[in-house]
Protein backbone atom coordinates (compact mmCIF):
# COMPACT_ATOMS: atom_id res chain seq x y z
CA UNK A 1 0.00 0.00 0.00
CA UNK A 2 1.13 3.55 -0.73
CA UNK A 3 0.85 6.32 1.84
CA UNK A 4 -0.18 9.68 0.37
CA UNK A 5 0.77 12.35 2.89
CA UNK A 6 -1.26 15.02 1.12
CA UNK A 7 -4.34 13.66 2.89
CA UNK A 8 -2.83 14.01 6.37
CA UNK A 9 -1.93 17.65 6.74
CA UNK A 10 -2.56 21.22 5.74
CA UNK A 11 1.01 21.66 4.61
CA UNK A 12 1.36 20.95 0.87
CA UNK A 13 3.46 17.89 0.10
CA UNK A 14 3.74 15.38 -2.71
CA UNK A 15 5.40 12.60 -0.72
CA UNK A 16 3.97 9.20 -1.54
CA UNK A 17 5.56 6.29 0.25
CA UNK A 18 5.09 2.55 0.08
CA UNK A 19 5.05 0.81 3.46
CA UNK A 20 5.97 -2.86 3.00
CA UNK A 21 5.34 -5.63 5.52
CA UNK A 22 8.04 -7.50 7.38
CA UNK A 23 7.56 -11.09 8.54
CA UNK A 24 7.84 -12.22 12.13
CA UNK A 25 10.86 -14.36 11.33
CA UNK A 26 12.62 -11.38 9.73
CA UNK A 27 11.88 -9.22 12.77
CA UNK A 28 13.25 -11.95 15.01
CA UNK A 29 16.49 -11.82 13.06
CA UNK A 30 16.68 -8.06 13.53
CA UNK A 31 16.00 -8.36 17.27
CA UNK A 32 18.64 -11.03 17.78
CA UNK A 33 21.36 -9.32 15.75
CA UNK A 34 24.52 -8.45 17.66
CA UNK A 35 24.24 -4.80 16.63
CA UNK A 36 20.51 -4.23 16.10
CA UNK A 37 19.84 -1.23 13.92
CA UNK A 38 16.08 -1.54 14.21
CA UNK A 39 13.73 0.82 16.03
CA UNK A 40 10.54 -0.99 17.03
CA UNK A 41 7.47 1.23 17.58
CA UNK A 42 4.49 -0.50 19.20
CA UNK A 43 1.24 1.33 18.41
CA UNK A 44 -1.02 -0.74 20.64
CA UNK A 45 -2.82 0.60 23.69
CA UNK A 46 -1.02 1.39 26.93
CA UNK A 47 -2.65 -1.61 28.64
CA UNK A 48 -1.82 -4.07 25.88
CA UNK A 49 1.78 -2.86 25.80
CA UNK A 50 2.09 -3.04 29.59
CA UNK A 51 0.66 -6.55 29.62
CA UNK A 52 3.19 -7.86 27.10
CA UNK A 53 5.54 -6.43 24.52
CA UNK A 54 8.78 -7.05 22.65
CA UNK A 55 11.72 -5.95 24.82
CA UNK A 56 13.33 -2.79 23.50
CA UNK A 57 10.19 -1.56 21.76
CA UNK A 58 8.66 1.85 22.45
CA UNK A 59 4.97 2.42 22.95
CA UNK A 60 3.51 5.09 20.66
CA UNK A 61 0.43 6.86 22.00
CA UNK A 62 -1.40 10.01 20.97
CA UNK A 63 -3.58 11.97 23.38
CA UNK A 64 -6.95 13.39 22.43
CA UNK A 65 -5.43 16.80 21.83
CA UNK A 66 -2.65 15.37 19.68
CA UNK A 67 -5.18 13.48 17.57
CA UNK A 68 -7.21 16.65 17.22
CA UNK A 69 -4.14 18.30 15.76
CA UNK A 70 -3.31 15.40 13.46
CA UNK A 71 -4.72 17.15 10.41
CA UNK A 72 -2.16 19.86 10.94
CA UNK A 73 0.68 17.35 10.87
CA UNK A 74 2.33 15.59 13.80
CA UNK A 75 6.03 15.92 14.42
CA UNK A 76 8.62 13.26 15.08
CA UNK A 77 8.68 14.27 18.75
CA UNK A 78 5.18 12.88 19.11
CA UNK A 79 6.04 9.34 18.02
CA UNK A 80 9.55 9.26 19.49
CA UNK A 81 9.37 11.47 22.61
CA UNK A 82 12.67 10.18 24.00
CA UNK A 83 15.30 12.70 22.92
CA UNK A 84 18.18 10.21 22.83
CA UNK A 85 16.24 7.75 20.69
CA UNK A 86 15.01 10.51 18.42
CA UNK A 87 18.54 11.83 18.05
CA UNK A 88 19.82 8.39 17.08
CA UNK A 89 17.04 8.07 14.54
CA UNK A 90 17.77 11.43 12.95
CA UNK A 91 21.51 10.75 12.90
CA UNK A 92 21.00 7.53 10.95
CA UNK A 93 21.82 5.02 13.70
CA UNK A 94 18.72 3.01 12.83
CA UNK A 95 18.63 1.28 9.46
CA UNK A 96 14.98 0.33 9.82
CA UNK A 97 11.86 1.32 11.73
CA UNK A 98 9.22 -1.35 12.29
CA UNK A 99 5.68 -0.37 13.30
CA UNK A 100 3.25 -2.87 14.77
CA UNK A 101 -0.29 -2.93 16.06
CA UNK A 102 -2.44 -5.80 17.32
CA UNK A 103 -2.93 -7.87 14.17
CA UNK A 104 -2.82 -5.96 10.87
CA UNK A 105 -1.46 -8.13 8.04
CA UNK A 106 -0.39 -5.19 5.91
CA UNK A 107 -0.72 -1.44 5.65
CA UNK A 108 -4.04 -1.64 3.81
CA UNK A 109 -5.68 -2.94 7.01
CA UNK A 110 -4.49 -0.04 9.14
CA UNK A 111 -7.16 2.46 10.19
CA UNK A 112 -6.74 5.79 8.45
CA UNK A 113 -7.10 7.76 11.68
CA UNK A 114 -5.43 5.15 13.88
CA UNK A 115 -2.25 5.57 15.88
CA UNK A 116 -0.12 3.52 13.49
CA UNK A 117 -1.23 5.47 10.41
CA UNK A 118 -0.64 8.82 12.09
CA UNK A 119 2.76 7.67 13.36
CA UNK A 120 3.92 6.52 9.92
CA UNK A 121 2.76 9.81 8.42
CA UNK A 122 4.69 11.74 11.06
CA UNK A 123 7.85 9.74 10.38
CA UNK A 124 7.55 10.34 6.66
CA UNK A 125 7.40 14.08 7.25
CA UNK A 126 10.79 13.89 8.96
CA UNK A 127 12.73 11.49 6.74
CA UNK A 128 15.66 9.92 8.55
CA UNK A 129 16.93 7.55 5.90
CA UNK A 130 15.65 4.43 7.66
CA UNK A 131 13.51 1.85 5.89
CA UNK A 132 9.97 1.76 7.25
CA UNK A 133 8.03 -1.50 7.71
CA UNK A 134 4.86 -2.79 9.32
CA UNK A 135 4.96 -6.12 11.14
CA UNK A 136 2.81 -8.65 9.31
CA UNK A 137 0.19 -10.01 11.70
CA UNK A 138 1.13 -7.55 14.41
CA UNK A 139 1.99 -8.43 17.98
CA UNK A 140 -0.60 -11.20 18.14
CA UNK A 141 1.18 -13.23 15.47
CA UNK A 142 4.68 -12.46 16.72
CA UNK A 143 3.87 -13.38 20.31
CA UNK A 144 2.22 -16.62 19.23
CA UNK A 145 5.25 -17.64 17.14
CA UNK A 146 7.96 -16.34 19.46
CA UNK A 147 6.54 -16.09 22.99
CA UNK A 148 10.05 -16.39 24.41
CA UNK A 149 10.92 -13.04 22.82
CA UNK A 150 8.06 -11.20 24.54
CA UNK A 151 7.65 -10.07 28.10
CA UNK A 152 5.12 -12.23 29.89
CA UNK A 153 3.63 -12.82 33.27
CA UNK A 154 4.05 -15.95 35.35
CA UNK A 155 2.15 -17.29 38.37
CA UNK A 156 3.25 -15.76 41.68
CA UNK A 157 5.53 -18.00 43.66
CA UNK A 158 7.81 -17.94 46.65
CA UNK A 159 7.80 -16.06 49.91
CA UNK A 160 4.63 -15.17 51.77
CA UNK A 161 5.42 -13.10 54.84
CA UNK A 162 3.11 -13.39 57.88
CA UNK A 163 0.81 -10.48 58.66
CA UNK A 164 1.65 -10.22 62.33
CA UNK A 165 3.23 -6.91 63.18
CA UNK A 166 5.37 -8.55 65.84
CA UNK A 167 8.15 -9.38 63.41
CA UNK A 168 11.85 -8.81 64.19
CA UNK A 169 12.13 -6.06 61.58
CA UNK A 170 8.75 -4.38 62.07
CA UNK A 171 7.99 -1.10 63.74
CA UNK A 172 5.50 -0.86 66.57
CA UNK A 173 2.20 -0.07 64.84
CA UNK A 174 0.05 -0.08 67.94
CA UNK A 175 -0.76 3.60 67.50
CA UNK A 176 -4.03 4.27 65.71
CA UNK A 177 -2.59 6.54 62.96
CA UNK A 178 -0.60 3.65 61.52
CA UNK A 179 -2.92 0.74 62.27
CA UNK A 180 -4.36 -0.79 59.13
CA UNK A 181 -7.13 -3.44 59.11
CA UNK A 182 -5.95 -6.98 58.50
CA UNK A 183 -8.09 -7.26 55.39
CA UNK A 184 -5.98 -4.52 53.82
CA UNK A 185 -2.65 -6.20 54.53
CA UNK A 186 -2.15 -8.40 51.49
CA UNK A 187 1.15 -6.70 50.78
CA UNK A 188 2.49 -3.87 48.61
CA UNK A 189 1.75 -4.14 44.89
CA UNK A 190 4.04 -3.36 42.00
CA UNK A 191 2.73 -0.57 39.79
CA UNK A 192 5.95 -0.33 37.78
CA UNK A 193 9.24 -2.18 38.32
CA UNK A 194 10.46 0.76 40.41
CA UNK A 195 7.15 1.92 41.92
CA UNK A 196 5.09 0.19 44.62
CA UNK A 197 1.82 1.11 46.33
CA UNK A 198 0.50 0.09 49.73
CA UNK A 199 -0.56 1.10 53.22
CA UNK A 200 0.99 2.47 56.39
CA UNK A 201 1.12 -1.05 57.78
CA UNK A 202 3.30 -2.16 54.88
CA UNK A 203 5.53 0.85 55.48
CA UNK A 204 6.08 -0.39 59.05
CA UNK A 205 7.29 -3.80 57.83
CA UNK A 206 10.99 -3.44 57.20
CA UNK A 207 11.18 -7.09 56.18
CA UNK A 208 8.67 -6.48 53.36
CA UNK A 209 10.46 -3.36 52.20
CA UNK A 210 13.82 -5.10 52.11
CA UNK A 211 12.51 -8.15 50.25
CA UNK A 212 11.04 -5.84 47.60
CA UNK A 213 14.29 -3.91 47.27
CA UNK A 214 12.67 -0.64 48.32
CA UNK A 215 15.17 2.19 48.72
CA UNK A 216 12.85 5.17 49.24
CA UNK A 217 9.36 5.90 50.52
CA UNK A 218 6.80 8.63 49.89
CA UNK A 219 4.64 9.12 52.97
CA UNK A 220 1.42 10.79 51.80
CA UNK A 221 -0.04 11.55 55.22
CA UNK A 222 0.19 14.08 58.01
CA UNK A 223 0.34 11.65 60.91
CA UNK A 224 2.05 8.40 59.89
CA UNK A 225 5.68 8.32 61.06
CA UNK A 226 8.72 7.55 58.95
CA UNK A 227 9.81 4.41 60.76
CA UNK A 228 13.21 3.65 59.24
CA UNK A 229 14.89 6.93 58.37
CA UNK A 230 18.30 5.39 59.00
CA UNK A 231 17.67 2.76 56.34
CA UNK A 232 15.55 4.42 53.64
CA UNK A 233 15.18 7.78 51.93
CA UNK A 234 11.87 9.46 52.77
CA UNK A 235 9.75 12.19 51.24
CA UNK A 236 6.76 13.42 53.22
CA UNK A 237 3.64 14.83 51.60
CA UNK A 238 1.54 16.00 54.57
CA UNK A 239 -1.99 16.10 53.15
CA UNK A 240 -5.25 14.96 54.69
CA UNK A 241 -7.77 12.79 52.90
CA UNK A 242 -10.59 15.31 52.57
CA UNK A 243 -12.21 17.54 49.97
CA UNK A 244 -10.25 20.61 51.08
CA UNK A 245 -6.79 19.09 50.58
CA UNK A 246 -4.74 20.36 47.63
CA UNK A 247 -2.81 17.23 46.69
CA UNK A 248 -2.13 18.40 43.12
CA UNK A 249 0.35 20.99 44.37
CA UNK A 250 2.58 18.05 45.33
CA UNK A 251 2.40 16.19 42.01
CA UNK A 252 5.53 17.65 40.44
CA UNK A 253 7.66 17.14 43.56
CA UNK A 254 6.49 13.55 43.90
CA UNK A 255 7.13 12.80 40.23
CA UNK A 256 10.61 14.31 40.40
CA UNK A 257 11.37 12.30 43.54
CA UNK A 258 10.27 9.02 41.93
CA UNK A 259 12.27 9.76 38.79
CA UNK A 260 15.38 10.58 40.81
CA UNK A 261 15.14 7.27 42.66
CA UNK A 262 14.52 5.43 39.40
CA UNK A 263 17.57 7.11 37.85
CA UNK A 264 19.70 5.70 40.67
CA UNK A 265 18.26 2.20 40.09
CA UNK A 266 16.19 2.39 43.27
CA UNK A 267 12.58 1.54 44.07
CA UNK A 268 9.94 3.77 45.64
CA UNK A 269 7.12 2.67 47.93
CA UNK A 270 4.21 5.13 48.09
CA UNK A 271 1.82 4.85 51.03
CA UNK A 272 -0.74 6.75 53.03
CA UNK A 273 -2.98 5.35 55.79
CA UNK A 274 -4.74 2.58 53.87
CA UNK A 275 -3.15 2.83 50.42
CA UNK A 276 -6.49 3.73 48.88
CA UNK A 277 -6.89 7.46 48.25
CA UNK A 278 -3.87 9.73 48.77
CA UNK A 279 -1.05 7.38 47.78
CA UNK A 280 -3.10 6.03 44.87
CA UNK A 281 -3.57 9.61 43.66
CA UNK A 282 0.19 10.16 43.59
CA UNK A 283 0.73 6.94 41.62
CA UNK A 284 -2.00 7.91 39.15
CA UNK A 285 -0.43 11.32 38.61
CA UNK A 286 2.96 9.69 37.97
CA UNK A 287 1.53 7.31 35.38
CA UNK A 288 -0.38 10.09 33.64
CA UNK A 289 2.66 12.36 33.39
CA UNK A 290 5.33 9.83 32.46
CA UNK A 291 3.21 7.65 30.16
CA UNK A 292 1.01 10.43 28.73
CA UNK A 293 -2.20 8.52 29.42
CA UNK A 294 -5.64 9.70 30.46
CA UNK A 295 -6.96 9.33 33.98
CA UNK A 296 -9.32 6.47 33.13
CA UNK A 297 -6.45 4.50 31.56
CA UNK A 298 -4.15 5.08 34.54
CA UNK A 299 -6.96 4.28 36.97
CA UNK A 300 -7.71 0.94 35.34
CA UNK A 301 -4.01 0.09 35.23
CA UNK A 302 -3.57 0.70 38.98
CA UNK A 303 -6.90 -0.80 40.00
CA UNK A 304 -5.99 -4.08 38.34
CA UNK A 305 -3.06 -4.25 40.74
CA UNK A 306 -4.74 -2.90 43.90
CA UNK A 307 -8.48 -3.21 43.58
CA UNK A 308 -9.38 -1.06 46.61
CA UNK A 309 -8.00 2.22 45.27
CA UNK A 310 -10.57 4.98 45.49
CA UNK A 311 -9.29 8.58 45.49
CA UNK A 312 -11.87 10.94 46.98
CA UNK A 313 -13.89 13.04 44.54
CA UNK A 314 -11.82 16.14 45.16
CA UNK A 315 -8.64 14.24 44.28
CA UNK A 316 -10.33 12.84 41.15
CA UNK A 317 -11.21 16.37 40.12
CA UNK A 318 -7.62 17.48 40.63
CA UNK A 319 -6.40 14.51 38.60
CA UNK A 320 -8.77 15.44 35.76
CA UNK A 321 -7.34 18.95 35.75
CA UNK A 322 -3.83 17.49 35.80
CA UNK A 323 -4.80 15.28 32.86
CA UNK A 324 -5.70 18.28 30.74
CA UNK A 325 -2.35 19.88 31.55
CA UNK A 326 -0.37 16.71 30.84
CA UNK A 327 -2.04 15.92 27.54
CA UNK A 328 -1.96 19.53 26.43
CA UNK A 329 1.76 19.82 27.18
CA UNK A 330 2.38 16.72 25.08
CA UNK A 331 1.08 18.56 22.04
CA UNK A 332 1.16 22.35 22.01
CA UNK A 333 1.06 24.86 24.82
CA UNK A 334 -1.48 26.98 22.97
CA UNK A 335 -4.15 24.45 23.91
CA UNK A 336 -3.05 24.00 27.50
CA UNK A 337 -6.49 24.89 28.75
CA UNK A 338 -8.40 22.58 26.45
CA UNK A 339 -10.23 19.59 27.88
CA UNK A 340 -8.43 16.30 27.27
CA UNK A 341 -11.38 14.02 27.87
CA UNK A 342 -12.95 12.43 24.87
CA UNK A 343 -16.17 11.49 26.68
CA UNK A 344 -16.43 12.69 30.22
CA UNK A 345 -19.13 10.15 30.98
CA UNK A 346 -16.53 7.40 30.64
CA UNK A 347 -14.11 8.79 33.18
CA UNK A 348 -15.62 6.93 36.13
CA UNK A 349 -16.23 3.68 34.26
CA UNK A 350 -13.22 1.45 34.69
CA UNK A 351 -13.70 -2.04 33.24
CA UNK A 352 -10.87 -4.47 33.99
CA UNK A 353 -9.87 -6.50 30.98
CA UNK A 354 -6.07 -6.92 30.88
CA UNK A 355 -4.30 -9.58 33.01
CA UNK A 356 -2.27 -8.26 35.90
CA UNK A 357 1.46 -8.24 35.28
CA UNK A 358 3.03 -9.92 38.31
CA UNK A 359 5.67 -8.37 40.46
CA UNK A 360 9.28 -8.75 39.49
CA UNK A 361 9.85 -10.16 42.95
CA UNK A 362 7.29 -12.94 42.34
CA UNK A 363 6.19 -12.78 45.96
CA UNK A 364 2.76 -14.14 46.76
CA UNK A 365 2.02 -11.44 49.29
CA UNK A 366 2.13 -8.91 46.45
CA UNK A 367 -0.80 -10.56 44.73
CA UNK A 368 -3.27 -11.25 47.53
CA UNK A 369 -6.74 -10.21 46.35
CA UNK A 370 -8.00 -7.08 48.10
CA UNK A 371 -11.68 -6.44 47.62
CA UNK A 372 -12.79 -4.38 50.59
CA UNK A 373 -13.02 -0.61 50.77
CA UNK A 374 -12.16 0.67 54.25
CA UNK A 375 -11.87 4.31 55.09
CA UNK A 376 -8.91 5.95 53.42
Amino acid sequence: MHLDLTSFGRRPTMVIMEVPSISCVSLRGLCEAEDPGCLLLDCRSFFSFSSSHIPGSSNVRFSTIVRRRARGGLGLEHIVPNEDTRGRLLSGDYESVVFLDDRSLDFSQVKKDGTLMLAVAALCRDPCGASVFILKGGFDKFSSEYPELCTKSSPPQGLCLPLSASQPHSADTGCSPCSTPLYDQGGPVEILPFLYLGSAYHASRKDMLEVLGITALINVSANCPNHFEDSFLYKSIPVEDNHKADISSWFNEAIEFIDSVKKNSGRVFVHCQAGISRSATICLAYLMRTNRVKLDEAFEFVKQRRSVISPNFSFMGQLLQFESQVLASSSCSSEAGSPAIGKSSNVFKFPVSIPVHPSAGQLSFLHSPITTSPSC
